[in-house]
């Protein structure tokens, strides 16, 4: 599939099919012209990125191969992803994993929600963002989307 103009391409580090086609859906009724590219794990994950850069990166915790934590800090080891915003997606609520997120240089932290309509409502904040313009490195305590 060929990206038009106006199509953001994302990239979705995600291990469970369900939790993509939620993601999708979601996507959908936002009407967010987009392009889903989706690394079922973390080794997937620097393969597609050198493929090509994506607009905003979504990366799950929980992954085979390489875990989101351990991809954050590769990520921000390498010059070549300054500029590649970064939200962390995933099932996990723990203190550690916000804190370890955070401090690895995720510019977000998106809890899984219970439902459709707070998936939706969580990644309108995310793409209220203007990604393309600016790195947004909130504080600690606005740095989990709510």
């Amino acid at each position: 599939m060929s990206q038009t103009n106006n199509e953001k391409d994302i990239l979705l580090a995600e291990d469970d099919n369900d939790d993509v086609v939620l993601f999708e859906m979601a996507m959908k009724k936002l009407q967010i012209p987009y392009q889903l590219r989706v690394a079922a794990n973390g080794d997937l994950l620097f393969v597609l990125l050198k493929e090509r850069m994506p607009h905003l990166l979504f990366l799950d915790i929980h992954m085979p191969c390489k875990d989101g934590v351990a991809c954050i800090q590769e990520l921000r080891q390498n010059r070549a992803y300054d500029g590649l915003p970064v939200v962390m997606y995933t099932s996990s609520n723990a203190k550690k994993h916000i804190e370890e997120s955070f401090r690895g240089g995720a510019n977000m932290y998106l809890a899984k929600t219970n439902t459709f309509g707070e998936l939706t409502d969580k990644l309108k904040k995310v793409f209220a963002v203007d990604w393309a313009n600016y790195m947004h490195y909130p504080p600690a305590g606005e740095f989990v989307i709510n």
